[in-house]
């Protein structure tokens, strides 16, 4: 079954361009998804977010997916390139097929520099990131 988006209250939420972000007690970081296109402007700029809500620390990273545009090549290498500055590893949770995809075009290549999972249930990711902490 699939399990439906909470976002925490706004008070907890860190509101970015391209997603807003919540970390929890336990070290994982949420991360809920918006529609912008990514560029490597705005992903540079979400990655300085990030490390200022980590406090530069790599955490695991669970990221509830929605349908953006496909970023160009530039900003798929960068977006790429910038993952194991941030993350241990990564848990996308989506309707079928939309992670499925995202790993196509990120990763047709190449294998991703953390480990990545996809869900459509975010119990079963959230279980499966503990083991980063």
């Amino acid at each position: 079954m699939k399990s439906k988006i909470q976002k925490p209250s706004s008070e907890n939420l860190i509101i970015g361009e391209i997603a807003d972000y919540y970390l929890d007690k336990e070290g994982i970081l949420y991360s809920y998804s918006k529609k912008p296109k990514r560029t490597v402007q705005n992903i540079s700029q979400n990655v300085a977010l990030v490390k200022k809500i980590t406090n530069n620390k790599q955490v695991p990273l669970l990221i509830y997916l929605c349908n953006s545009p496909v970023p160009d090549k530039e900003a798929r290498k960068f977006s790429t390139q910038q993952l194991p500055e941030i993350y241990k590893a990564m848990a996308m949770v989506s309707n079928p097929g939309l992670s499925q995809l995202i790993m196509n075009i990120l990763f047709k290549f190449k294998t991703p520099p953390i480990p990545i999972k996809s869900f459509s249930d975010d119990k079963k990711a959230k279980a499966w990131l503990k083991q980063f902490l």
